[in-house]
Protein backbone atom coordinates (compact mmCIF):
# COMPACT_ATOMS: atom_id res chain seq x y z
CA UNK A 1 0.00 0.00 0.00
CA UNK A 2 1.18 3.52 -1.25
CA UNK A 3 0.81 6.83 1.32
CA UNK A 4 1.10 9.81 -0.53
CA UNK A 5 1.16 12.91 0.23
CA UNK A 6 2.10 15.62 -2.79
CA UNK A 7 -1.13 16.66 -4.48
CA UNK A 8 -0.84 18.53 -8.09
CA UNK A 9 -2.97 21.38 -9.78
CA UNK A 10 -5.92 19.52 -11.61
CA UNK A 11 -4.83 19.40 -15.51
CA UNK A 12 -7.63 20.99 -16.95
CA UNK A 13 -7.80 21.80 -20.60
CA UNK A 14 -6.08 24.68 -22.00
CA UNK A 15 -6.60 26.79 -25.51
CA UNK A 16 -3.72 26.31 -27.92
CA UNK A 17 -2.84 23.10 -26.05
CA UNK A 18 -3.13 19.05 -27.28
CA UNK A 19 -5.78 17.47 -25.90
CA UNK A 20 -5.53 15.10 -23.70
CA UNK A 21 -3.57 17.01 -21.70
CA UNK A 22 0.15 16.51 -21.51
CA UNK A 23 -0.11 15.93 -18.01
CA UNK A 24 -1.88 12.80 -18.12
CA UNK A 25 1.22 10.76 -19.98
CA UNK A 26 3.31 11.97 -16.91
CA UNK A 27 0.37 10.31 -14.38
CA UNK A 28 0.20 7.15 -15.71
CA UNK A 29 4.20 6.90 -15.37
CA UNK A 30 3.87 7.53 -11.98
CA UNK A 31 3.46 4.68 -9.74
CA UNK A 32 0.09 4.29 -7.72
CA UNK A 33 -2.71 6.92 -8.16
CA UNK A 34 -2.24 10.47 -8.61
CA UNK A 35 -3.55 13.25 -5.83
CA UNK A 36 -5.03 16.57 -7.00
CA UNK A 37 -6.69 19.43 -6.41
CA UNK A 38 -9.87 20.48 -8.41
CA UNK A 39 -10.85 24.35 -9.03
CA UNK A 40 -13.29 24.03 -6.57
CA UNK A 41 -10.38 23.55 -3.53
CA UNK A 42 -11.30 19.82 -3.37
CA UNK A 43 -9.04 17.49 -3.17
CA UNK A 44 -9.23 13.46 -5.60
CA UNK A 45 -7.73 10.90 -6.86
CA UNK A 46 -6.95 10.56 -10.33
CA UNK A 47 -7.17 7.74 -12.05
CA UNK A 48 -5.21 6.93 -15.27
CA UNK A 49 -4.05 4.05 -16.75
CA UNK A 50 -6.46 1.90 -18.84
CA UNK A 51 -6.24 -1.24 -16.05
CA UNK A 52 -6.99 1.14 -13.15
CA UNK A 53 -10.27 2.96 -14.74
CA UNK A 54 -12.20 -0.03 -15.75
CA UNK A 55 -11.02 -1.10 -12.22
CA UNK A 56 -12.53 1.82 -10.69
CA UNK A 57 -15.71 1.65 -12.93
CA UNK A 58 -16.42 -1.74 -11.84
CA UNK A 59 -15.40 -1.92 -7.96
CA UNK A 60 -19.20 -2.20 -5.41
CA UNK A 61 -17.19 0.03 -3.26
CA UNK A 62 -16.96 3.25 -5.46
CA UNK A 63 -20.44 5.32 -6.43
CA UNK A 64 -21.51 7.48 -8.82
CA UNK A 65 -24.50 8.90 -6.37
CA UNK A 66 -23.34 12.65 -6.19
CA UNK A 67 -25.22 12.48 -2.74
CA UNK A 68 -22.38 10.62 -0.84
CA UNK A 69 -20.14 13.04 1.16
CA UNK A 70 -16.90 13.61 -0.74
CA UNK A 71 -18.59 13.17 -4.07
CA UNK A 72 -16.25 15.28 -6.31
CA UNK A 73 -17.46 18.35 -8.63
CA UNK A 74 -15.18 20.24 -10.90
CA UNK A 75 -18.12 23.42 -11.35
CA UNK A 76 -19.02 23.72 -7.74
CA UNK A 77 -20.71 22.50 -4.95
CA UNK A 78 -23.66 20.49 -7.29
CA UNK A 79 -21.73 21.24 -10.89
CA UNK A 80 -25.44 21.71 -12.33
CA UNK A 81 -25.53 17.90 -12.50
CA UNK A 82 -29.28 16.33 -11.68
CA UNK A 83 -29.33 13.83 -8.81
CA UNK A 84 -32.24 11.02 -7.98
CA UNK A 85 -33.29 13.90 -5.44
CA UNK A 86 -33.63 16.58 -7.72
CA UNK A 87 -34.99 14.78 -10.57
CA UNK A 88 -36.29 10.97 -10.54
CA UNK A 89 -35.60 8.90 -13.15
CA UNK A 90 -31.93 10.47 -12.86
CA UNK A 91 -30.78 6.64 -12.75
CA UNK A 92 -27.13 7.17 -13.81
CA UNK A 93 -26.57 8.46 -10.28
CA UNK A 94 -28.20 5.57 -8.48
CA UNK A 95 -25.50 2.52 -7.50
CA UNK A 96 -27.03 -0.69 -7.86
CA UNK A 97 -29.51 -2.49 -6.95
CA UNK A 98 -31.75 0.65 -7.48
CA UNK A 99 -29.89 1.43 -10.60
CA UNK A 100 -30.30 -2.02 -11.89
CA UNK A 101 -34.60 -1.37 -12.04
CA UNK A 102 -33.96 1.30 -14.67
CA UNK A 103 -31.62 -0.25 -16.29
CA UNK A 104 -32.90 -3.51 -17.00
CA UNK A 105 -36.41 -1.93 -18.35
CA UNK A 106 -34.27 -0.05 -21.02
CA UNK A 107 -31.65 -2.19 -22.22
CA UNK A 108 -33.76 -3.60 -24.87
CA UNK A 109 -34.86 -0.65 -25.95
CA UNK A 110 -30.98 0.40 -27.00
CA UNK A 111 -29.61 -3.18 -28.37
CA UNK A 112 -28.16 -3.68 -31.19
CA UNK A 113 -31.12 -5.20 -33.04
CA UNK A 114 -33.22 -2.04 -31.83
CA UNK A 115 -30.79 0.37 -33.17
CA UNK A 116 -30.03 -1.54 -36.69
CA UNK A 117 -34.25 -1.45 -37.06
CA UNK A 118 -34.05 2.45 -36.83
CA UNK A 119 -31.51 3.37 -38.94
CA UNK A 120 -33.70 4.16 -41.67
CA UNK A 121 -35.78 7.18 -39.28
CA UNK A 122 -31.56 8.15 -38.22
CA UNK A 123 -30.94 8.14 -41.88
CA UNK A 124 -33.35 10.20 -42.79
CA UNK A 125 -33.04 12.92 -40.11
CA UNK A 126 -29.47 12.88 -41.53
CA UNK A 127 -30.68 13.09 -45.10
CA UNK A 128 -32.96 16.31 -44.29
CA UNK A 129 -29.91 17.95 -42.36
CA UNK A 130 -27.53 18.00 -45.43
CA UNK A 131 -30.68 19.04 -47.75
CA UNK A 132 -30.95 21.91 -45.29
CA UNK A 133 -27.13 22.89 -45.36
CA UNK A 134 -27.17 22.70 -49.04
CA UNK A 135 -30.25 24.48 -49.51
CA UNK A 136 -29.17 27.29 -47.90
CA UNK A 137 -25.62 28.01 -49.63
CA UNK A 138 -22.04 26.42 -50.36
CA UNK A 139 -21.28 27.15 -47.07
CA UNK A 140 -22.38 25.44 -43.31
CA UNK A 141 -21.31 25.79 -39.50
CA UNK A 142 -21.00 21.53 -39.24
CA UNK A 143 -21.83 22.37 -35.26
CA UNK A 144 -24.81 24.16 -35.45
CA UNK A 145 -26.44 23.05 -38.72
CA UNK A 146 -25.69 19.40 -38.17
CA UNK A 147 -23.82 17.64 -35.27
CA UNK A 148 -25.86 19.80 -33.20
CA UNK A 149 -29.41 19.00 -34.30
CA UNK A 150 -29.31 15.43 -35.97
CA UNK A 151 -28.85 13.65 -32.12
CA UNK A 152 -31.71 16.08 -30.99
CA UNK A 153 -34.20 15.22 -33.88
CA UNK A 154 -33.09 11.11 -33.51
CA UNK A 155 -34.22 11.54 -29.53
CA UNK A 156 -36.93 13.36 -30.48
CA UNK A 157 -38.01 10.87 -32.83
CA UNK A 158 -37.42 7.99 -30.44
CA UNK A 159 -39.38 9.47 -27.74
CA UNK A 160 -42.45 10.13 -30.03
CA UNK A 161 -42.42 13.78 -30.20
CA UNK A 162 -44.56 15.27 -32.32
CA UNK A 163 -43.12 16.58 -35.71
CA UNK A 164 -45.34 19.29 -35.26
CA UNK A 165 -43.36 19.86 -31.96
CA UNK A 166 -39.95 19.38 -32.77
CA UNK A 167 -38.44 22.33 -33.33
CA UNK A 168 -39.72 23.60 -30.26
CA UNK A 169 -37.66 20.77 -28.71
CA UNK A 170 -34.75 21.13 -30.54
CA UNK A 171 -34.45 24.23 -29.82
CA UNK A 172 -34.59 23.97 -25.76
CA UNK A 173 -32.39 21.41 -26.07
CA UNK A 174 -29.85 23.62 -27.81
CA UNK A 175 -30.05 25.95 -25.06
CA UNK A 176 -29.67 23.04 -22.72
CA UNK A 177 -26.11 22.63 -24.31
CA UNK A 178 -25.49 26.39 -25.49
CA UNK A 179 -22.15 27.91 -24.22
CA UNK A 180 -23.81 31.49 -24.61
CA UNK A 181 -27.07 30.96 -22.80
CA UNK A 182 -26.98 31.74 -19.32
CA UNK A 183 -27.91 29.54 -16.21
CA UNK A 184 -31.13 31.13 -15.43
CA UNK A 185 -31.87 30.47 -19.61
CA UNK A 186 -31.12 26.85 -19.10
CA UNK A 187 -32.85 26.51 -15.85
CA UNK A 188 -35.87 27.52 -18.10
CA UNK A 189 -35.51 25.43 -20.83
CA UNK A 190 -35.30 22.78 -18.60
CA UNK A 191 -38.19 23.45 -16.86
CA UNK A 192 -40.19 23.94 -20.01
CA UNK A 193 -38.63 20.41 -21.51
CA UNK A 194 -39.88 18.79 -18.40
CA UNK A 195 -43.56 20.18 -18.15
CA UNK A 196 -43.13 19.32 -22.08
CA UNK A 197 -42.46 15.58 -21.57
CA UNK A 198 -44.88 15.42 -18.30
CA UNK A 199 -47.58 16.51 -20.92
CA UNK A 200 -46.33 14.26 -23.57
CA UNK A 201 -46.75 11.39 -21.08
CA UNK A 202 -50.24 12.22 -20.26
CA UNK A 203 -50.92 11.99 -24.13
CA UNK A 204 -49.23 8.54 -24.60
CA UNK A 205 -50.65 7.20 -21.94
CA UNK A 206 -54.27 8.04 -23.41
CA UNK A 207 -52.97 6.84 -26.99
CA UNK A 208 -49.79 5.00 -27.17
CA UNK A 209 -47.69 5.01 -30.33
CA UNK A 210 -44.90 3.46 -31.66
CA UNK A 211 -42.32 5.07 -29.56
CA UNK A 212 -40.16 4.71 -26.74
CA UNK A 213 -42.43 6.40 -24.04
CA UNK A 214 -45.29 4.00 -24.79
CA UNK A 215 -43.32 0.95 -24.74
CA UNK A 216 -42.06 2.31 -21.37
CA UNK A 217 -45.61 2.99 -20.14
CA UNK A 218 -46.61 -0.20 -21.36
CA UNK A 219 -44.30 -2.11 -18.95
CA UNK A 220 -45.51 -0.09 -15.96
CA UNK A 221 -41.86 0.14 -13.91
CA UNK A 222 -41.77 3.76 -13.41
CA UNK A 223 -43.97 6.90 -12.44
CA UNK A 224 -44.35 9.35 -14.57
CA UNK A 225 -41.82 11.73 -12.70
CA UNK A 226 -39.36 8.46 -13.24
CA UNK A 227 -40.29 8.54 -16.99
CA UNK A 228 -40.39 12.18 -17.29
CA UNK A 229 -36.66 12.39 -15.88
CA UNK A 230 -35.17 9.13 -17.75
CA UNK A 231 -36.24 11.41 -20.76
CA UNK A 232 -34.27 14.18 -19.63
CA UNK A 233 -31.35 11.81 -19.21
CA UNK A 234 -31.61 10.24 -22.41
CA UNK A 235 -31.87 13.74 -24.12
CA UNK A 236 -28.74 15.31 -22.17
CA UNK A 237 -26.68 12.27 -21.85
CA UNK A 238 -27.51 11.95 -25.62
CA UNK A 239 -27.20 14.97 -27.53
CA UNK A 240 -23.78 17.19 -27.03
CA UNK A 241 -21.94 14.00 -27.06
CA UNK A 242 -23.04 12.90 -29.94
CA UNK A 243 -22.85 16.24 -31.37
CA UNK A 244 -19.54 16.65 -30.48
CA UNK A 245 -18.05 12.92 -31.77
CA UNK A 246 -19.86 14.19 -35.02
CA UNK A 247 -18.06 17.37 -35.06
CA UNK A 248 -14.66 16.35 -34.09
CA UNK A 249 -14.77 13.22 -36.21
CA UNK A 250 -16.04 15.15 -39.17
CA UNK A 251 -12.98 17.24 -38.65
CA UNK A 252 -10.44 14.32 -38.32
CA UNK A 253 -12.22 12.46 -41.62
CA UNK A 254 -11.43 16.01 -43.61
CA UNK A 255 -7.62 16.28 -42.28
CA UNK A 256 -7.56 12.21 -43.07
CA UNK A 257 -9.43 12.18 -46.33
CA UNK A 258 -8.03 8.54 -47.25
CA UNK A 259 -10.15 6.49 -44.31
CA UNK A 260 -13.27 8.30 -45.83
CA UNK A 261 -15.97 5.38 -45.70
CA UNK A 262 -13.27 2.90 -44.44
CA UNK A 263 -14.53 0.45 -40.94
CA UNK A 264 -13.02 0.24 -37.81
CA UNK A 265 -13.34 4.38 -37.99
CA UNK A 266 -16.05 4.74 -35.46
CA UNK A 267 -14.69 3.07 -32.74
CA UNK A 268 -11.41 4.76 -33.57
CA UNK A 269 -12.95 8.09 -33.22
CA UNK A 270 -14.62 7.60 -29.94
CA UNK A 271 -11.34 6.24 -28.92
CA UNK A 272 -9.33 9.05 -29.95
CA UNK A 273 -11.48 12.17 -29.19
CA UNK A 274 -13.05 10.69 -26.03
CA UNK A 275 -15.04 13.51 -25.77
CA UNK A 276 -16.99 12.40 -22.16
CA UNK A 277 -13.11 12.64 -20.24
CA UNK A 278 -14.71 14.18 -17.29
CA UNK A 279 -17.90 12.62 -16.88
CA UNK A 280 -17.17 9.63 -15.26
CA UNK A 281 -17.14 10.90 -11.79
CA UNK A 282 -17.47 8.80 -8.74
CA UNK A 283 -16.66 8.61 -4.16
CA UNK A 284 -15.63 5.61 -2.51
CA UNK A 285 -18.03 4.21 -0.31
CA UNK A 286 -15.66 1.79 1.81
CA UNK A 287 -12.09 1.86 2.16
CA UNK A 288 -10.82 0.11 -0.90
CA UNK A 289 -6.96 -0.32 -3.15
CA UNK A 290 -5.97 0.37 -6.60
CA UNK A 291 -2.62 -0.52 -8.27
CA UNK A 292 -1.63 -0.15 -5.01
CA UNK A 293 -2.65 2.99 -3.39
CA UNK A 294 -5.29 3.21 -0.57
CA UNK A 295 -8.35 4.91 -0.89
CA UNK A 296 -10.34 5.90 2.29
CA UNK A 297 -14.23 6.10 2.35
CA UNK A 298 -15.60 9.60 1.43
CA UNK A 299 -12.92 10.50 -0.91
CA UNK A 300 -13.02 11.78 -4.53
CA UNK A 301 -12.50 9.52 -7.53
CA UNK A 302 -11.93 11.08 -10.86
CA UNK A 303 -11.38 8.23 -13.33
CA UNK A 304 -9.79 9.85 -16.54
CA UNK A 305 -11.39 8.31 -19.76
CA UNK A 306 -9.18 9.71 -22.58
CA UNK A 307 -6.43 9.44 -20.27
CA UNK A 308 -7.06 5.32 -20.14
CA UNK A 309 -7.91 5.75 -24.00
CA UNK A 310 -4.65 7.26 -24.69
CA UNK A 311 -2.81 4.39 -22.27
CA UNK A 312 -0.43 3.08 -24.74
CA UNK A 313 -0.16 -0.39 -22.97
CA UNK A 314 -3.37 -0.64 -24.24
CA UNK A 315 -3.40 0.99 -27.42
CA UNK A 316 -0.17 1.54 -29.57
CA UNK A 317 0.74 5.34 -30.61
CA UNK A 318 -2.59 6.04 -28.94
CA UNK A 319 -2.56 9.58 -30.45
CA UNK A 320 -2.09 8.28 -34.19
CA UNK A 321 -5.73 7.83 -35.92
CA UNK A 322 -5.10 4.15 -37.10
CA UNK A 323 -9.12 2.88 -37.80
CA UNK A 324 -7.01 -0.83 -38.47
CA UNK A 325 -6.07 -1.04 -34.48
CA UNK A 326 -8.71 -3.04 -32.61
CA UNK A 327 -10.32 -0.30 -30.29
CA UNK A 328 -13.23 -1.86 -29.25
CA UNK A 329 -12.02 -2.27 -25.78
CA UNK A 330 -11.75 1.62 -25.36
CA UNK A 331 -13.33 3.20 -22.25
CA UNK A 332 -15.35 6.18 -24.03
CA UNK A 333 -18.73 4.74 -23.35
CA UNK A 334 -17.65 4.22 -19.61
CA UNK A 335 -17.30 0.52 -18.27
CA UNK A 336 -19.11 -1.93 -15.79
CA UNK A 337 -22.59 -1.72 -14.99
CA UNK A 338 -23.04 2.23 -15.81
CA UNK A 339 -21.24 2.05 -19.39
CA UNK A 340 -23.22 4.34 -21.61
CA UNK A 341 -26.64 2.27 -21.89
CA UNK A 342 -27.39 4.65 -25.65
CA UNK A 343 -23.88 3.77 -27.32
CA UNK A 344 -25.26 1.55 -30.14
CA UNK A 345 -27.57 4.63 -31.00
CA UNK A 346 -24.32 6.89 -30.80
CA UNK A 347 -22.37 4.67 -33.20
CA UNK A 348 -25.51 4.41 -35.70
CA UNK A 349 -25.65 8.44 -35.54
CA UNK A 350 -21.60 8.40 -36.22
CA UNK A 351 -22.08 6.08 -39.03
CA UNK A 352 -24.60 7.80 -40.87
CA UNK A 353 -23.49 10.76 -40.03
CA UNK A 354 -20.16 10.14 -41.92
CA UNK A 355 -21.44 8.07 -44.74
CA UNK A 356 -24.29 10.30 -45.70
CA UNK A 357 -22.50 13.49 -45.26
CA UNK A 358 -19.36 12.64 -47.54
CA UNK A 359 -21.19 11.19 -50.31
CA UNK A 360 -23.56 14.13 -50.41
CA UNK A 361 -20.84 16.74 -50.13
CA UNK A 362 -17.54 14.95 -51.30
CA UNK A 363 -16.29 18.22 -51.57
CA UNK A 364 -16.62 19.17 -48.09
CA UNK A 365 -13.86 21.10 -46.16
CA UNK A 366 -12.75 23.14 -43.30
CA UNK A 367 -13.16 26.84 -44.04
CA UNK A 368 -10.85 28.18 -41.45
CA UNK A 369 -7.15 26.88 -40.17
CA UNK A 370 -7.61 23.97 -38.10
CA UNK A 371 -5.43 26.38 -35.43
CA UNK A 372 -8.21 29.14 -35.70
CA UNK A 373 -11.26 26.67 -34.52
CA UNK A 374 -12.79 26.84 -31.39
CA UNK A 375 -12.09 24.00 -29.20
CA UNK A 376 -13.98 23.53 -25.97
CA UNK A 377 -11.73 24.11 -23.37
CA UNK A 378 -14.36 25.41 -20.86
CA UNK A 379 -16.66 22.45 -20.38
CA UNK A 380 -17.27 19.21 -19.11
CA UNK A 381 -17.21 17.50 -22.11
CA UNK A 382 -14.57 18.56 -25.63
CA UNK A 383 -15.67 19.27 -28.42
CA UNK A 384 -16.14 22.00 -30.80
CA UNK A 385 -18.08 25.39 -30.46
CA UNK A 386 -18.33 25.40 -34.62
CA UNK A 387 -16.72 24.18 -37.22
CA UNK A 388 -16.99 26.48 -40.36
CA UNK A 389 -17.28 24.24 -43.60
CA UNK A 390 -16.98 25.64 -47.14
CA UNK A 391 -17.53 22.96 -50.21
Amino acid sequence: MRIMSDVVDFPMRRPGASFPPAEYADFRARPGLVRARLPTGAVVWLVTRHEDVRTVLTDPRVSSNPTHEGFPSLLGKTGGVPSPDTMPGWFVALDPPDHDRFRKTLISEFSVRRIRDMRPAIEQVVQDRVDAMLAAGDTADLVADFALPVPSLVISSLLGVPKADRDFFEAKTRTLVSTTATDQEREAATTELLRYLGRLISIKEKRPGDDLISRLLAVGTMSAAELSGVAMLLLIAGHETTANNISLGVLTLLLHPEWIGADGIVEELLRLHSVADLVALRVAVDDLEISGQRIAKGEGIVPLVAAANHDEAAFGCPHRFDPTRAARHHVAFGYGVHQCLGQNLVRGEMDLAYRVLFERIPKLEPAIPVEELPFKYDGVLFGLHSLPVRW
